[in-house]
C-alpha cells in the first residue's frame, strides 16, 4: 500500500483556504498513492474554544472529503472538529474511494490546552480494513496513552496519529512514534502540522513513519511544507511477527469506560 503524509501548515480557523490548499496538494497525488494522512483539525487548526466552527457530518468539511476521495480515487485521514446530538469532537476519519467513511473521537483531551472544557472524549478505537491493511486512527494526544493504542492479537497494522504536536515538545513526539511501532509490531505513521497558530505555539513538523522494528523508513524536515509517500509491505511486517511474536505474551485487559 502506498501511503502519502502532507506536512502544512494551516489557517487559523480559515476552512475555504484551508480546504482549497488541501485539496489542490491532493490532486496531484491522484493516481500515485492509496492513502494520504492530513494533520489533526486540518481545517481549522487547533481552536478548541471555536465551536462556531463544528459541523456536523453533512458539513462542508465532510463533503469535501467524499469529493476528494471519489474524484481523486484514494482514501484520505484527518481529523476536524466535529458536533452530534450537541456535543463537540475532535474527529478522527478514514474515508475510502468507494465512499465509506469512518469516525472515531479523540480519547484523550488535551487539558493544558482547553481541550477538554468544551470537547467530550471518545469511547471506542477507529480501525477499518484497506487496501490488504487494518487501520487505527488516533489523535495526537493519544499518543502518550500507550494503554489506548495497544495492539491486541495484531488487531491493526498500520497505526496512525493524526496530530498539532507543539515544537517545544518535538522530542517526545519523535520518541514515541517510535515505542508505539515497536511495542504493538505495527507501521506507525505520525503527520503534523507546521507553522505558527493562532494559539500562538509553533509547529515544527516531525511527520515521519516508522516500521515494526523501530526504523524511520520515512521522515520529513523540520518546520518545512512537505508531502511524501512511502510503501508499505504487509508481507514484510508478517515475516516480522512470525520471527519475533512478542504479541503472543502481551497482557490481556480490558479498558473500563466511565461516563463523564
Amino acid at each position: 500500500m502506498r501511503l502519502s503524509l502532507i506536512q502544512d501548515t494551516i489557517a487559523w480557523a480559515d476552512k475555504p483556504a484551508n480546504l482549497q490548499r488541501v485539496e489542490c496538494q491532493l490532486e496531484q497525488l491522484a493516481g500515485q498513492t492509496d492513502l494520504v494522512v492530513l494533520p489533526e483539525m486540518f481545517t481549522t487548526g487547533f481552536c478548541t474554544d471555536r465551536m462556531d466552527l463544528a459541523e456536523d457530518m453533512q458539513g462542508p468539511t465532510v463533503q469535501a472529503i467524499r469529493r476528494w476521495t471519489a474524484g481523486f480515487g484514494l482514501a484520505v485521514s484527518g481529523s476536524f472538529l466535529a458536533k452530534e446530538h450537541g456535543r463537540y469532537y475532535n474527529r478522527a476519519f478514514l474515508a475510502l474511494p468507494d465512499g465509506g467513511m469512518y469516525t472515531a473521537d479523540k480519547r484523550h483531551l488535551f487539558e493544558p490546552g482547553g481541550e477538554g472544557r468544551l470537547l467530550s472524549p471518545g469511547d471506542r478505537r477507529l480501525i477499518v480494513p484497506y487496501k490488504g491493511f487494518n487501520i487505527c486512527v488516533l489523535v495526537c494526544y493519544d499518543l502518550r496513552f500507550p494503554v489506548w493504542s495497544r495492539n491486541v492479537d495484531n488487531a491493526y497494522d498500520l497505526l496512525i496519529y493524526v496530530a498539532n504536536w507543539p515544537a517545544v515538545r518535538a522530542n517526545t513526539w519523535s520518541v514515541l512514534l517510535e515505542a508505539r511501532a515497536m511495542e504493538n509490531l505495527a507501521y506507525v505513521c505520525g503527520v503534523n502540522r507546521i507553522g505558527e497558530g493562532g494559539d500562538g505555539l509553533l509547529y515544527s513538523g516531525g511527520s515521519k513513519v516508522v516500521d515494526a522494528k523501530g526504523d524511520v523508513m520515512l521522515a520529513m524536515p523540520d518546520g518545512q511544507h512537505a508531502v511524501a509517500t512511502v510503501e508499505l509491505s504487509k508481507e514484510a511486517l508478517e515475516r516480522v511477527r512470525t520471527k519475533f511474536p512478542v504479541w503472543r505474551d502481551a497482557d490481556r485487559f480490558k479498558l473500563l469506560m466511565i461516563d463523564d
